[in-house]
């Protein structure tokens, strides 16, 4: 089987194909733009196999994706390329329209006419795989129910409102078009090898190095976290048994506090007994709580009820180890700069 990854540089999408590469024998061709967040550091582990293949090309570049599609003759497409910082998306919105709108309506584009000059059992097994996020749905309060698929679109930010636009040109080529296509929306991920603009690596980052760890307002805002690995599993039985037409959510069960998730992490960088930046005792002695962003949401959490009951799909990773693999692999990548 030959898999499409786009955005395979970045965080989730690395983790998925050096997953793909080391448990499957699938072909694997990684298109992305390396943009300021991509690394294919991420991939040097896999880097060498003789099924994995990689493209430098922006998905937005018709010509280039058409060409792209036509050599490498995909069955699946798992398109994970975006644009995703939430304060990015408000200083700059133009960028996240061009990626995740143009860019995702392109791939549909060329996913299209290339679905339809397959025969009709190719044609039945493609799948293009959307990788969304919860934050097409906007917020919770703390009394709602989680998120579920039937939940209501209600983007706050430029960055949600480019996903959940993406979200219905998917939906749309599969009622239009018929090509099979499928949307998943997951919590926020962590773990090893993510870019450091995001809360746990921005805060492991500024700890490490004795810089202020920055809070928005008072930190209360709740946010629903997934191991980065329990998503790739996730995505792994969507692929082999995922329906056209469908949407699943990818859930972490883990409600937190942004502030509790930072005190959390600073507790584990003290426990681990470090030497400490700038004679601190605690690593909460850099924690600075600052004037809220614009349009904050204050509550996701997804109802994984449907991964449940279809794949029989749990999150595996605690959140307090799955924390101390993150800051582990942040200081040995610090070492060894």
């Amino acid at each position: 089987m030959n898999i499409i990854v786009t955005g395979g540089a970045g965080f989730i999408g690395s983790a998925v194909i050096r997953h793909l590469v080391k448990h499957t024998n699938y072909r694997i061709l990684n298109i992305d733009k390396l943009t300021y967040a991509s690394n294919l550091n991420h991939l040097n582990s896999i880097k060498n196999s003789k099924l994995y293949h990689f493209a430098q090309a922006d998905i937005t570049d018709k010509r280039k994706i058409n060409e792209l599609f036509i050599n490498f003759k995909p069955q699946i497409i798992l398109h994970l390329a975006a644009e995703t910082h939430v304060d990015r998306s408000i200083n700059n919105p133009s960028t996240f329209i061009q990626t995740n709108i143009i860019g995702t309506y392109q791939l549909l584009e060329s996913s299209l006419n290339y679905w339809r000059q397959l025969k009709k059992a190719e044609q039945n097994s493609f799948r293009f795989i959307y990788i969304s996020t919860d934050e097409v749905y906007g917020e919770l309060k703390i009394s709602d129910t989680m998120f579920t698929e039937q939940s209501p679109y209600a983007p706050n930010s430029p960055y949600s409102a480019s996903k959940a636009s993406g979200d219905h040109l998917v939906r749309s080529w599969y009622q239009t078009y018929g090509l099979p296509t499928i949307i998943t929306h997951s919590s926020n991920n962590y773990g090893p090898h993510q870019f450091s603009e995001k809360l746990i690596p921005a805060t492991i980052t500024n700890a490490l190095a004795g810089s202020p760890i920055l809070v928005y307002g008072n930190g209360e805002q709740i946010r629903d976290w997934l191991f980065v690995d329990d998503h790739v599993k996730a995505l792994m039985l969507i692929l082999k048994k995922g329906l056209p037409g469908e949407v699943y959510n990818i859930g972490g069960n883990n409600e937190q506090k942004n502030i509790n998730v930072i005190e959390k992490i600073c507790q584990i960088l003290d426990d681990l007994s470090l030497k400490k930046p700038n004679k601190i005792h605690s690593y909460k002695e850099l924690i600075k709580h600052i004037q809220d962003r614009p349009g904050h949401d204050f509550r996701y959490a997804i109802d994984n009820s449907k991964m449940q009951d279809i794949f029989n799909w749990y999150p595996e990773e605690s959140f307090e180890k799955g924390l101390t693999k993150t800051i582990v692999w942040q200081i040995h990548q610090n070492n060894t700069k």
